[in-house]
């Protein structure tokens, strides 16, 4: 039997993965159906204490008893009562809305309230809570504007600066459950902290018995890191526009507020350009194994960046340079040294292509790319990869990474690259991706420390904690294990402010949890390796440092097992976990 064949017969349970897609897309109010009875009551269901969810909220603080969902619930948008209710502090972080970082705390319509468009941003945040709870509780959860004083209320409140562009203030009482943030993002996390204190029942797409209630009291909650990210490689293996929406999905659940694509490499070229169509037509037609590949054309990219930021999650696309260039050599042969275009390549070895950096088409090639995906991409970043160029000399390196970066900056775009971009010249705003390991020599994690000396921020994505295809166990089915096994305990217990000694926690920009698709076929796969180390790893960058604990984490995320399940993510059942049903 093939690998691929044994993993599904090992972590499917009978559940296509196309019911799983309308479990979450319904979730998401994506998907409607008829009216539909309601199951059979279960027992009573306890209440989820505040402090239960995850990532694990800055500050709770228990009182009295809470709201309850009924039938005559509303959700109302509207703008906090003046002067807001102060607010706790915190290092903040960004919301992307529409084209850019448009939910913005600073954005109101004078004396500390919400202009139009916020609103109007809010009220779509109503619409998908409205989205999410319709089904399962079969209420009508009408979204309506204007004060309210009972139901759900979605408070605006500009001048609440505290909170920041992410953070929000959920108030639970018996008469209203209101969440109040400065910014529509900020209102969006709070909605997914709502989802969670309710019966994980909730996120299921037929009618389910109540009752919705939610314990009483208030979180006030802001991030820690800025930057929360997951990269999916579409290159090893093509994902559909819809199987990428499904993730995007699944990370707003944990508050992950950048999705990573990695849109080139060896085996396959993603997205459509313009002026080198062959590197899609061509270059996008295989992947690993010899299927069949794919690509995203110029629209379906523009509606996989417009969904993301309807989530409030960033795209940051990556073309990968020096090396990784194979599909991009095999498309042109100018391109190459010798010019003479290599094969399509459909193994799962790195490190033998590179670009001709002393060819001046290379960066003809490199400005025309680079020029078309930042028309597309209202996201603040580009990234250009720069990893395991080993065909390429160090000073060739330098060279076309030193050439590479202007072309980022001259389209108004902050330079991404994996950590050996600092080996070359940084350019001032560049991010460094940190995926070094316990095996990295000790000059290599002291270039990223002299470069964050310098000015370089660092995502943190220690590909022996965070690398979500390396397996769980030695009979983990899928994935690989070359940095290692990786567990939940020990893609959790970590702390990506102290990782790298000498690297200040100011220099630490985020933390990312990278999943390459080498052996990652379609949905099922990506859910299995991904959860539960996916939720921890949000909650490193999301929650304080104070709040670690892998003992008082696994309790919370064993009650996050019914939830992943209604959703329909077949995940990794850890026996590091004691899992609830």
């Amino acid at each position: 039997m093939s690998q691929k064949a044994t993993a599904r017969t090992r972590h499917r349970f009978g559940t296509s993965r196309l019911l799983g897609s309308l479990v979450l897309l319904t979730a998401a109010g994506l998907c409607t159906f008829g009216t539909l009875p309601a199951a059979a009551a279960p027992g009573p269901r306890p209440v989820t204490p505040l402090d239960a969810i995850v990532p694990a909220p800055a500050s709770v603080t228990p009182a009295g008893t809470g709201y309850e969902i009924t039938r005559t619930t509303a959700i109302h948008v509207q703008a906090a009562t003046a002067g807001g209710h102060g607010g706790h502090g915190g290092h903040g972080g960004h919301a992307v809305s529409g084209t850019q970082e448009t939910a913005d705390a600073s954005r109101g319509g004078g004396h500390g309230q919400p202009d139009k468009a916020a609103l109007r941003e809010a009220e779509a945040v109503g619409d998908y809570l409205a989205g999410v709870l319709r089904r399962s509780t079969g209420f009508p959860l009408p979204v309506v504007g204007g004060k309210g004083t009972d139901g759900i209320r979605l408070e605006l409140a500009p001048n609440d600066t505290a909170l920041g562009t992410e953070g929000y203030r959920l108030a639970s009482d018996r008469h209203s459950v209101t969440i109040t943030a400065a910014a529509s993002g900020g209102l969006f996390h709070g909605v997914q902290t709502l989802r969670q204190l309710l019966p994980a029942a909730v996120e299921k797409s037929t009618r389910q018995p109540g009752p919705w209630k939610i314990a009483g009291g208030t979180i006030e909650d802001t991030p820690r890191f800025a930057y929360r990210g997951a990269m999916l490689d579409v290159s090893r293996h093509f994902f559909t526009v819809d199987q990428v929406k499904r993730y995007i999905d699944e990370l707003a659940i944990y508050k992950i507020n950048e999705l990573h694509l990695h849109l080139s490499d060896d085996q396959g070229w993603r997205i459509a350009v313009d002026s080198w169509p062959k590197l899609a037509t061509y270059g996008g037609s295989t992947e690993v194994g010899g299927g069949k590949g794919g690509s995203y054309t110029k629209a379906q990219y523009k509606e996989l960046v417009r969904y993301a930021a309807s989530r409030y999650v960033e795209v940051v696309p990556e073309i990968d340079m020096p090396g990784h260039t194979n599909a991009a050599l095999a498309s042109y042969a100018e391109l190459n040294c010798d010019g003479v275009a290599p094969p399509l390549y459909t193994g799962t070895d790195v490190g033998f292509s590179s670009l001709c950096v002393n060819k001046p088409v290379t960066y003809d090639f490199l400005n025309d790319v680079l020029s078309e995906l930042a028309a597309l991409t209202p996201g603040r970043y580009l990234h250009i990869g720069g990893d395991e160029a080993h065909s390429t000399s160090h000073d060739d390196y330098v060279t076309l990474m030193d050439k590479a970066q202007p072309l980022v900056t001259a389209h108004g775009k902050q330079v991404m690259a994996w950590h050996q971009l600092t080996g070359a010249h940084p350019v001032p705003g560049a991010v460094a991706q940190y995926w070094g390991y316990d095996d990295t020599g000790a000059d290599e994690r002291q270039q990223v420390v002299d470069a964050a000396r310098n000015g370089t921020k660092v995502v943190m994505s220690p590909a022996d904690r965070d690398y979500l295809d390396m397996k769980y166990t030695e009979d983990t089915p899928l994935g690989q294990d070359w940095a290692g096994l990786v567990n939940v305990q020990r893609s959790y217990d970590w702390d990506p402010g102290t990782y790298l000694e000498g690297l200040p926690e100011s220099a630490v920009l985020g933390v990312e949890a990278p999943l390459w698709t080498e052996t990652i076929t379609d949905s099922a796969d990506i859910d299995y390796m991904a959860f539960p180390r996916l939720p921890g790893i949000a909650e490193l960058g999301w929650s304080p440092a104070s709040t670690h604990d892998w003992n008082a984490y696994r309790v919370r995320l064993a009650a996050q097992g019914p939830r992943m399940t209604a959703l329909g993510i077949d995940f990794f059942r850890s026996p590091e976990v004691d899992w609830q049903q």
